[in-house]
Order: structure tokens, then C-alpha cells, then sequence
């Protein structure tokens, strides 16, 4: 007896590996956070118009300073920080890089600041 010839179905083919790195290569959530971390900061509209209203003006070496405080407290893990910086006190978002308001310091005498885990003096 004679088998009829058939399709002969080809071997599976293993499918590319995705998402696979090489060793010693960071991992994308880290290169994202990274990213996030070295963002400047924003500015709330709150805090810009607190600025605006006490006539406080800061300028590229003052923001310099100010993110590489927010930095500073994001690598000892903090979420919601009070940067000193001279007079000007800025309560700040480091999980979101954004100034919530800011306060000089007339207006921070006196004054109690709330819903924070961290303070960090800028020099």
C-alpha cells in the first residue's frame, strides 16, 4: 500500500528573544527613574505666584542648587521635602520634581509646615 505524500509541517521556530538585555546593562525602570530624577524642577501655580507676589526672582544657579537639593532628598527617600534655600522656604513634591509653594521669610515666621518627611538645608 501506497501513503499519499502530505505537507510535511515545518519545525516551530523559537521566537526571538524581546526585551532581553545584556548583562551589566541597566534595566528600564531604572534608566526611567534616572531620567525622572535628573529632571528639573517645576513650579507649581501656586508657587509661581507665591514668587511672583513676595517678588522673589531666582535665577539658573538658584534653581541649580534647589534641584540638587530635591535630589538630595529623593536618594535618601523622601516623598515630600522643605528645601531651605537663604530665606526662601519651598515645600516640594519630590516624588512628582514640583515646588508646591514657597515661602520667604517674613511670611515663614512663625509658620508651621505640614505633610512633609524631610528637610534639607541648601547652601
Amino acid at each position: 500500500m501506497v501513503k499519499k505524500i502530505g505537507e510535511v509541517p515545518a519545525p516551530p521556530t523559537p521566537a526571538p528573544a524581546v526585551g532581553v538585555r545584556k548583562s551589566g546593562e541597566p534595566a528600564f525602570g531604572e534608566i526611567l527613574r534616572r531620567e525622572i530624577r535628573q529632571a528639573e524642577l517645576k513650579f507649581s501655580a501656586h508657587a509661581e505666584r507665591r514668587l511672583a507676589e513676595r517678588q522673589i526672582s531666582l535665577g539658573p544657579h538658584d534653581l541649580e542648587k534647589i534641584n540638587q537639593a530635591a535630589s538630595l532628598a529623593e536618594a535618601k527617600g523622601s516623598r515630600r521635602s522643605l528645601l531651605i534655600y537663604g530665606d526662601l522656604a519651598l515645600v516640594t513634591s519630590i516624588a512628582n520634581r514640583t515646588v508646591v509653594t514657597a515661602v520667604n521669610g517674613e511670611a515663614a515666621a512663625n509658620n508651621v509646615f505640614t505633610n512633609i518627611d524631610s528637610a534639607v538645608i541648601v547652601k
